[in-house]
């Protein structure tokens, strides 16, 4: 077996392990397992590729950090994690505006509308629970939500096979993100942590798949 086919295994077991401690309620694998997900889809990246491009070896590691974080529990900590990957997705948002080669103003409310609907609906369902949190989920989702308007952009102008895998992580990891707030802030369930992190790693990987796909197109 060659080192990507290697990376690989351990990117998808520590998935199911990790998915399986969540599951089961079994810390210790979500620990061990959880950071080894990113760090193993980052080697990937790099095993997979000549030349990697810098933005989204950055958006990786801060989405290590990000999940490193979310392993404890306290204020300070879920807001590390927030802006790890509030940082995270601004650099997903550079390296897909850098592919846009020209913008239409119809395209751009077409995109926004579908986003901004959803990010607003979350918005209006958590308002009375966020308190002093309301401000950094807005700046949040609103970032995330950027990050799927011009990933739909992208889409429209190429339809391209790289730019369709971006705009189903970028949405995937919306769906993801909103079900956390919901989890946290509104209506806490066991069901949507393991629908959490398996919707998470899913748009991840299809982000990855992008990136690469970004070297053949």
């Amino acid at each position: 077996m060659n080192k990507i086919k290697i990376t690989f295994f351990v990117f998808l077991l520590a998935s199911i392990l990790d998915i399986i401690g969540i599951i089961f309620s079994m810390p210790i694998l979500v620990y061990i397992f959880k950071p080894l997900i990113i760090f193993s889809l980052l080697f990937l990246y790099v095993f997979s590729l000549p030349k990697r491009l810098k933005w989204y070896v950055m958006a990786l590691e801060l989405s290590f950090f990000g999940d490193v974080f979310l392993l404890f529990t306290g204020k300070l900590f879920f807001i590390a994690g927030l802006v790890s990957f509030l940082i995270a997705h601004l650099l997903f948002i550079k390296i897909v505006v850098n592919r846009i080669k020209e913008v239409h103003f119809s395209k751009i409310i077409v995109s926004a509308i579908p986003f901004l609907a959803v990010f607003s609906l979350l918005i209006f369902t958590l308002k009375d629970s966020l308190h002093e949190m309301l401000w950094p989920v807005v700046i949040y989702g609103l970032t995330i939500s950027t990050f799927g308007i011009v990933s739909l952009i992208d889409f429209l102008n190429t339809k391209s096979k790289m730019s369709m895998l971006m705009l189903f992580g970028a949405i995937i990891f919306m769906i993801s993100d909103s079900l956390l707030a919901i989890n946290k802030f509104y209506n806490p369930a066991h069901l949507h942590e393991v629908i959490i992190m398996a919707t998470y790693i899913f748009a991840q990987y299809l982000i990855f798949r992008s990136m690469l796909q970004q070297n053949v197109e």
